[in-house]
């Protein structure tokens, strides 16, 4: 016993030793800090020597920095391992006590049934990675460091009294409530309001801006409480599940996750396996570690990180560190904790894993990093969630009805069409799905003709010259089937636009003849990868109902009331109901930033002209101009992107269209 009292009592000196070695270091940290944020104010007068010594600082920053996290290490280790001597030290004790007490008794009932159940997990199937990776440790080990630190600088804060100060914060329904600056969260206001409310809250949106619903408020704030039928509260709640399922693939795989959104209708994740593949046996073990997570009301914390600390973090992980050193182009980035999952993500999340009631995770498949076959091969996981088991039910019930009227299906089974593998993504049409095509292109084109378009006939090939001249070539390239004739590049032309061009500018043109409305059926060709195609939704070869009008500026607010109108008339035909977006400028944008205004805005006064509810689809526009997209509504109540009106400035400008007036 003196033996480990003087143990202990070594322990313990060495801890408190590195604790105040922590207390100093973070002085030392926050006096580098202070200086290097005055050291602006003092460059004019020190001249060029300040570069030399803010360096300096900068280089014993990162080293304290690193210091300050090897000793915290150290102690978390030191602690551990202190616990699990005393833990077992008492399991010791115990365990002689209770053999003494026993004596020679027969094994009790419930040692029996203790007994049973431990050989019946022995004949379960693994459902984890026995031995986790160490990278799961080694990243859960900086976070909690990270947020130490962050916790020590609010203390500090507080202390200085940057903490407090009373905002105020307006509710949606128009009720002012206060608040204190970094303290109140939007789960609280919730809470005060009503407790159901706060309960049926998925996220908040402050100022405009999606919020988690415990992120303490900045200042004075309007807030919005979103619920599930809300679209940022529907992509934040599925974007939570993919974390869930991202935790539940590291478990059960321990490879290295890469992308994990919320799309239209759930969520997936990818994973870079190396040497095996995902199973379609394997989703239900996958579901059982989803909702043993979800049972365990883990929170999601959030972290603003540097993009230095970050590359640090997940150095493991090549995938994640291509997203910081190509995607993030700020100092800082954020990150959210679930468990033992720690993942780059801008957020917002739910509350904890508890908020997701029913989970399905129902589909896997293998595809490319960020689409492209010259890169890595990914697994790829999809799930769908709900806060309620009855909108599962629903959902479940929908799928079974898909798959009853999966075009691809009832295309076989009456002989309308089918596909081969010896042309991937182009339909082969039988006589009777030609004459239902045919029976479609006559209705368009008589459409057309009351409308006074007029029908041409335009080439499927053109040299890259004039790809290159529209600015196609450089945007859709890879997108494009191209081939070497006689020492000159030639592509199938992916859509009709430049082609038009040519027809236009072919004589010179008058301001009488305008608007000019050019209508194509011509076949198109897109060089899609093999596993996006899907039946008829998307193909490699294809036609539509292609349609360029060249007209006036004066003209152009009245020519996209009459592109809606025509939109609405053939929808209203088929019995479609639909939604209409627009989408503005994009970041890979041509042109000038005046034009791209102009024209955001005569599309804008359309769509109000025009008096259907529509939404903003902000940097989803082409690289040429902005668009309208049009989305209808199947019989399952499935949204698909059909009709497109697209403002095109660039075009006329790089293919020098004009006009005599």
């Amino acid at each position: 016993m003196a033996a480990e009292a003087l143990a202990a009592e070594a322990v313990a000196a060495r801890l408190e030793r590195q604790e105040e070695d922590i207390r100093w270091l973070w002085a030392e940290v926050q006096r580098l800090r202070d200086e290097q944020l005055n050291a602006p104010d003092r460059c004019q007068a020190e001249g060029p020597c300040l570069t030399r010594e803010v360096a300096q600082l900068r280089a014993e920053n990162r080293d304290l920095r690193h210091r300050l996290y090897r000793l915290r290490l150290c102690l978390a280790e030191e602690l551990s391992h202190q616990a699990k001597l005393e833990s077992a030290a008492r399991a010791a004790a115990q365990g002689e006590a209770g053999r003494a007490g026993r004596g020679a008794q027969r094994p009790s009932s419930q040692n029996r049934e203790k007994d049973i159940r431990k050989k019946k997990k022995e004949r379960e199937p693994d459902r984890e990675v026995k031995n986790q990776p160490d990278f799961i440790k080694e990243r859960l080990k900086l976070f909690e460091t990270l947020k130490k630190d962050h916790q020590l600088l609010f203390a500090i804060y507080e202390q200085k009294g940057n903490t407090g100060k009373v905002i105020t914060v307006r509710v949606a329904d128009g009720e002012t409530v206060e608040g204190e600056v970094w303290k109140t969260t939007p789960y609280q206001v919730a809470a005060d309001i009503s407790r159901d409310l706060a309960e049926s809250t998925v996220i908040a949106r402050v100022n405009g801006e999606p919020w988690d619903l415990d992120r303490p408020l900045e200042g004075d704030s309007t807030l919005e409480l979103l619920t599930f039928d809300d679209e940022d509260a529907q992509a934040a709640y599925w974007r939570s599940s993919a974390h869930v399922l991202g935790e539940a693939m590291e478990r059960y795989y321990g490879g290295h996750l890469c992308n994990g959104p919320p799309i239209e209708n759930g969520f997936y994740y990818d994973m870079f396996l190396e040497d095996r593949a995902v199973s379609s046996t394997e989703l239900s073990a996958l579901e059982d570690i989803c909702k043993a997570i979800i049972k365990e009301r883990q929170p999601f914390e959030r972290l603003e990180v540097s993009k230095d600390v970050l590359l640090e973090m997940f150095q493991y992980n090549k995938f994640k560190c291509r997203i910081l050193n190509e995607k993030v182009n700020t100092p800082t980035a954020t990150v959210y904790r679930c468990g033992p999952l720690v993942d780059l993500c801008e957020g917002p999340h739910v509350r904890h894993t508890g908020k997701i009631k029913a989970i399905k995770i129902f589909k896997n498949c293998s595809t490319y990093w960020e689409g492209s076959p010259e890169m890595e091969t990914l697994q790829r996981v999809y799930g769908i969630s709900f806060p309620d088991n009855k909108m599962m039910e629903t959902w479940e019930k929908s799928q079974d009805e898909a798959k009853n009227r999966d075009h691809r299906k009832i295309g076989k089974d009456q002989e309308l069409f089918f596909f081969h593998d010896l042309s991937p993504g182009s339909c082969f049409f039988l006589p009777r799905g030609a004459f239902i095509y045919n029976t479609l292109v006559d209705f368009i084109r008589e459409e057309y003709h009351h409308r006074n378009f007029t029908e041409v006939l335009s080439p499927n090939v053109y040299s890259s010259k004039l790809w290159e001249a529209s600015g196609h070539w450089q945007h859709h390239r890879e997108n494009m089937f191209t081939f070497d004739v006689e020492k000159d590049t030639f592509a199938l032309k992916p859509m009709n636009c430049p082609g038009h061009c040519l027809m236009f500018a072919h004589r010179p043109r008058s301001w009488r003849e305008m608007p000019i409305r050019f209508a194509d059926f011509g076949v198109l060709h897109r060089k899609e990868l093999s596993g996006t195609l899907s039946g008829l939704t998307r193909v490699r070869r294809f036609q539509q109902d292609d349609a360029h009008i060249f007209c006036t500026v004066e003209q152009i607010e009245e020519e996209i009331k009459g592109c809606l109108q025509f939109v609405q008339s053939v929808y209203s035909t088929f019995g479609f109901s639909f939604q209409l977006h627009l989408s503005t400028r994009p970041e890979n944008f041509l042109g000038e930033i005046e034009l791209w205004d102009e024209a955001e805005t005569q599309l804008q006064n359309s769509l109000i002209e025009f008096g259907k509810p529509w939404k903003m689809n902000p940097g989803d526009g082409a690289f040429y101009g902005p668009k309208i997209d049009i989305k209808i509504k199947d019989a399952l109540g499935r949204y698909h992107q059909c009709a497109t009106i697209q403002l095109d400035f660039q075009l006329p400008i790089r293919c020098n269209l004009t006009y005599v007036r």
